[in-house]
């Protein structure tokens, strides 16, 4: 982890079909540059990274029952986002309901700038996506989630600098 990079908990979140859900997110500063993501965010004063996975998902999808899991994935990344650039540090949990409704209630004012909605995806509707999605190799690392189970100890994924 780069030092002073924000710590930050993202949500595999599969339904009991083993859809995704994603976000779609956008530039607030040019609506044409979209995006999709994982369900996720920084970690508040004191949390846990398990806690902020929870309130995150909570907070931007509505969904609360939930199953966490393992970390699956680790990746430090980079970009520009609402005129700053952003250093994370992400660690990405494999989390399983059966809720799949959703509701945005609870997103920040950032996010209500910035996301447009939400959407569960199939493995293979994400693979035949030309959309930009993060991780940019989300369609590939699900697909083996989905083959071969979570990995024995977190995958390290290579920095992204957008």
């Amino acid at each position: 982890m780069r030092p002073g990079a924000r710590k930050v908990a993202r949500v595999v979140l599969l339904d009991p079909d083993d859809r995704i859900l994603l976000l779609h997110g956008f530039e607030p500063s040019d609506p044409s540059s979209t995006w999709w993501f994982t369900p996720g965010g920084g970690l508040e004063e004191g949390e846990t990274r398990e806690q902020a996975a929870l309130r995150e998902l909570a907070e931007e999808t509505g969904i609360t029952d939930v199953r966490l899991g393992p970390v699956l994935w680790r990746r430090s990344c980079s970009f520009p986002f609402d005129g700053r650039r952003w250093d994370q540090d992400e660690w990405y949990y494999l989390a399983r309901t059966d809720q799949t409704r959703t509701e945005t209630a609870g997103q920040t004012e950032l996010e209500r700038r910035s996301v447009t909605g939400l959407r569960w995806w199939t493995s293979e509707e994400l693979s035949a996506a030309r959309e930009t999605v993060y991780p940019t190799r989300l369609a590939e690392l699900l697909r083996t989630l989905l083959d071969e189970g979570p990995p024995g100890s977190p995958v390290v994924l290579a920095t992204e600098v957008v």
